[in-house]
């Protein structure tokens, strides 16, 4: 199991209100993808935070995040929602399973 996590620093235009629409478009929009097992995302409860945004999905494999990179709905939402309105991000990917070599995630 994979945990596949990115932190956004936003634009200086994004709003309170428009980040609760960037938390909604995320969910509804990466739930479609049968790849990903499960979509986390939030907003820091830092206001002073350099990110104040996150990602969190889960995949059986690194196969399948691959797979969801590659994902017609996954390149549209990275493109029209994604980038528009983040500055920078910082992605991180975790192996979940205790005792598991990484070279077989």
């Amino acid at each position: 199991m994979v945990h596949h996590i990115t932190l956004f620093k936003l634009q200086p235009e994004v709003t309170p209100a428009k980040l609760e629409q960037l938390m909604i478009s995320t969910r509804m929009t990466l739930l479609k993808i049968p790849e990903i097992l499960s979509v986390r995302c939030g907003k820091n409860i830092d206001p002073k935070s350099e990110w104040p945004f996150f990602i969190a999905l889960d995949f059986e494999s690194m196969d399948k995040l691959a797979m969801t990179e590659d994902e017609a709905i996954y390149m549209k939402f990275v493109a029209d929602i994604i980038k528009p309105h983040t500055a920078a991000a910082l992605t991180l990917d975790f192996e979940m399973e205790p005792g598991k070599s990484v070279k077989y995630s």
